[in-house]
C-alpha cells in the first residue's frame, strides 16, 4: 500500500493571525478555524491538557495545505532562536511555486518577510529566494522561468 498524498503541513505559531495574513498575502486560502482539545488531542499529541486554536490554509489549487496551531495548553516551548541559519536539523522551510516572485517578496515585506540570502537564478529554469516570515518560518519561492 502506498500514500494517497501529502495532506498538510502543521506549523506551531504563537501568533496566529500574523501567521495567517502573512499566507493570505502569499496567496493561501483560510478553509476553516477551530479549537482543538480533548481525549482525542492528548492520544493524538502525545500531550495532557492539549487545547489549540488551529487554522487550515489551502493553496489556490487546493492540493496543498498547511495546519497552524496555537496552543493555549500545554505551554508551548521555543525550540530556540527563530532567526536560525537554513542548515539547522529538521524542517528548514516550505517552498512555494509563484508566478511573480519580486511582486511576493514585497507583498510578504509588508507582513515582516525579510529575505535569508539573495534572489537569485538557476540556469535558465528558475528564479529563487528564502524568505524568512513570522515565527521564523522559512519559505522558499521558486518562479519558473522557462
Amino acid at each position: 500500500m502506498a500514500i494517497q498524498r501529502m495532506d498538510n503541513v502543521g506549523i506551531v505559531v504563537e501568533d496566529m493571525d500574523a501567521a495567517i495574513a502573512f499566507f493570505v498575502e502569499l496567496g493561501m486560502e483560510v478553509e476553516g478555524r477551530a479549537e482543538v482539545e480533548g481525549p482525542v488531542a492528548d492520544q493524538c499529541t502525545g500531550l495532557d491538557g492539549v487545547h489549540c486554536d488551529i487554522a487550515m490554509l489551502r493553496t489556490p489549487d487546493g492540493h496543498s495545505r498547511i495546519e497552524l496551531a496555537k496552543y493555549r495548553s500545554p505551554e508551548v516551548i521555543s525550540a530556540g532562536p527563530r532567526n536560525q541559519p537554513h542548515n539547522v536539523l529538521g524542517t528548514h522551510r516550505i517552498m512555494f511555486a509563484v508566478d511573480d516572485i519580486e511582486g511576493t517578496v514585497a507583498r510578504l515585506r509588508t507582513h515582516g518577510a525579510e529575505l535569508v540570502g539573495e534572489l537569485t537564478q538557476y540556469e535558465d529554469s528558475y528564479r529563487l529566494c528564502y524568505v524568512r516570515g513570522p515565527e521564523g518560518i522559512i519559505v522558499g519561492l521558486a518562479e519558473q522561468l522557462s
